[in-house]
């Protein structure tokens, strides 16, 4: 596999390796030693699947007191998938990274621990499938909202499908002004 160091500490782009033949293709989305070697220690306690259609924008969502580490990986699909350090104290404060995943490059998209985490659909549906370090607890979720003009993250849509609860979530400023 293929490990791909972003600006962010803690944020890796990984590429397993895919076995391909004339019957399709194969690949280990997951493998504790190999995982461990390159930093991803603590065990996956939860894996979550959502599906949803383009232009579907989910986040930024954190957990504020156990915030969780999570490897991010599409089954189908494409989405636009974004860490984000809001850490106030942190040398890395505001900055994102950003990487499309797919059903087709197969990447992976792994945060460590207290990054806020977001992402749009490209395509038609996307199947979005992470693995997580803690287990979500509805008292401690919290987030920010998409466009913060702090952030100013570069999505690729400009009119996204939000939920009611991500229509509504502060700015970054605000969500740290009540903490």
């Amino acid at each position: 596999m293929k490990v791909i160091q972003t600006r962010l500490p803690g944020v890796l782009i990984i590429e397993p390796r895919v076995f391909r033949d004339e019957r399709g293709f194969f690949l280990e989305s997951f493998e504790q030693q190999r995982y461990r070697q390159i930093g991803i220690e603590k065990p996956f306690v939860q894996d979550n699947l959502s599906r949803s259609s383009h232009q579907v924008l989910r986040g930024l969502h954190f957990q504020r007191r156990r915030p969780q580490g999570k490897l991010v990986s599409v089954s189908y699909g494409r989405i636009w998938d974004v860490a984000v350090d809001i850490e106030p104290t942190s040398p890395h404060f505001t900055q994102y990274v950003a990487v499309e995943l797919s059903d087709t490059n197969h990447r992976q998209l792994w945060l460590a621990p207290g990054y806020a985490h977001g992402f749009c659909v490209l395509s038609a549906w996307a199947d979005v499938h992470y693995r997580c370090t803690d287990f979500y607890c509805a008292e401690d979720e919290s987030g920010v909202c998409w466009n913060d003009t702090i952030l100013a993250i570069d999505w690729p849509i400009k009119q996204p499908i939000l939920s009611q609860r991500d229509k509504h979530l502060p700015s970054l400023t605000d969500y740290l002004k009540n903490q």
